[in-house]
């Protein structure tokens, strides 16, 4: 925060003649009091009932939830033959899944640390709902490594502590390197997104009308007064986490496409694979982004907080991310041509006119083709629409991480070892009840903590940023006595 929630120079073409007051861009709609904020947002917390729609779809989401953990007790139970894992495709939907909720983790902590350093004020309604799908698709990620070696009692082997067996961790395995890289990631993840909870945590906290509610948030806010001490101390901090996690959105992401470039399988040995991931993690996590808060905006009633304005910056970012992904993807088979390897070759001609092609095409018209309706107003400011493209993207980048996996695999240099991978009911129903826990998740989010950051919201209003005759900002102008967050 800190300078960040200064003004923005906009002018009408960018530039300030002398004596001028520059015009701020308008991101929040209807009533822009301060006082307004605090009760738009802070109403769908203290609402003694959620809407209707909430209670069916957490019914949907928690059931799916105990199918989830229905079907990971048996998998312990009985091993990871129930899965359609075979020779030579070791590695099935577990690591399809777990690259996929990787990727849908990127885009909280873009929002929050890349744009936020960035200077990017249209972040600030959708930066705390981000930040919360994160750390939900973290948890949905971190399964799968742990269950998918097949004896997950003893997954503490991974982490280099001390155990009865004298055994430490190989450092040279990408499945180490996963999981210091998505744990140093979960962590800071947290740490980011609970910073920024704490002042609002504070407002629900002097708000509070019974005693229960009153503590728990009391507890949580960790004695925030909103002084400026408080202030200072919380400016620091949170510019110090966003510039620890900026490198993570980067890094994360490259670290898990090791887990393919560093072997030597046909199609997975390239260079491109890193940044490749990193764009399409971030393209699937703002699809899941707009998915999500399209919904939620209109059954919180918070369309003038999350405007139109915010979903078409997001749907901006799908299409530039979008068109990266396409880029790659011809750059593969460009290089696989120009590299005159006859195995890479053969495996990028099979996954276009192979066994798998159904899935390559799917992907290719989700992930290519669909995000160009984004380059028409129309259909990028309209939330159905929207939410039917970025629905596709997501459907496009789970199969690109089946192609890029499955087919790679079935095919590998003897054909005599060639098969066809085809997943159980029981891979099925575990990957259906990761979207359960996501959106259960993310429901109870939605009703217990404010889903849109109240103080930065506060800061891109224009009463945080009244103007005196001189044109200089007032008292005000950063939003940070008492009365603008506590209002």
């Amino acid at each position: 925060m800190g300078s960040a929630h200064g003004p923005i120079s906009v002018g009408s073409a960018g530039t300030q003649s002398r004596g001028e007051v520059w015009t701020r861009p308008v991101l929040v709609d209807g009533d822009q009091s301060l006082g307004a904020v605090t009760r738009r947002v802070c109403d769908v917390v203290e609402a003694p009932k959620p809407p209707r729609a909430w209670y069916i779809a957490i019914t949907i989401s928690a059931s799916l939830t105990l199918m989830l953990f229905g079907m990971v007790v048996y998998l312990i139970a009985t091993g990871v033959g129930v899965w359609g894992n075979t020779n030579p495709v070791f590695w099935g939907w577990d690591i399809v899944n777990f690259v996929f909720w990787v990727g849908i983790a990127h885009a909280g902590t873009l929002i929050s640390a890349i744009l936020f350093l960035l200077r990017q004020k249209w972040r600030t309604s959708v930066n705390r709902a981000a930040e919360a799908m994160t750390l939900f698709a973290v948890c949905c990620a971190g399964m799968y490594p742990a269950i998918h070696v097949g004896r997950i009692w003893v997954a503490y082997w991974l982490f280099p502590l001390p155990n009865q067996m004298q055994m430490w961790p190989n450092f040279r395995s990408p499945l180490l390197w996963d999981v210091f890289a998505v744990s140093t990631y979960a962590t800071v993840s947290l740490l980011f997104w609970y910073m920024g909870l704490v002042p609002d945590l504070a407002t629900l906290r002097d708000r509070a009308v019974t005693p229960l509610r009153r503590r728990l948030y009391g507890f949580f806010a960790l004695g925030w007064r909103g002084s400026a001490r408080h202030w200072q101390r919380f400016e620091r901090a949170y510019l110090i986490l966003a510039a620890l996690a900026t490198p993570l959105v980067l890094s994360v992401h490259s670290v898990v496409s090791f887990d393919f470039a560093v072997s030597q399988v046909p199609g997975w040995h390239t260079t491109i694979f890193p940044p490749y991931f990193v764009a399409g993690a971030i393209f699937s996590g703002f699809a899941m982004v707009v998915t999500i808060m399209v919904p939620a905006r209109e059954l919180f009633g918070l369309r003038d907080l999350v405007t139109m304005k915010h979903l078409e910056n997001m749907n901006k970012v799908i299409l530039a991310t979008g068109s990266m992904v396409g880029l790659a993807y011809a750059t593969e088979f460009f290089i696989a041509w120009y590299g005159g390897n006859a195995f890479e070759r053969f495996t990028f001609l099979n996954r276009a006119l192979g066994p798998y092609a159904w899935a390559y095409w799917i992907m290719i018209f989700c992930n290519v083709v669909a995000p160009q309706f984004f380059w028409s107003k129309s259909i990028r400011t309209n939330p159905w629409l929207m939410v039917g493209v970025c629905i596709l993207v997501n459907v496009g980048m789970w199969f690109e991480r089946f192609v890029i996996v499955v087919t790679s695999l079935s095919r590998d240099y003897l054909p005599s070892a060639w098969g066809y991978f085809k997943p159980t009911p029981i891979d099925i129903c575990t990957f259906i009840g990761t979207l359960g826990l996501f959106f259960t998740l993310f429901l109870l989010f939605c009703r217990y903590l404010p889903m849109v950051a109240i103080a930065e919201v506060k800061t891109v209003l224009p009463d945080a940023h009244a103007h005196d005759e001189h044109g200089h900002a007032g008292g005000a102008a950063h939003g940070r006595s008492p009365e603008v967050q506590h209002v």
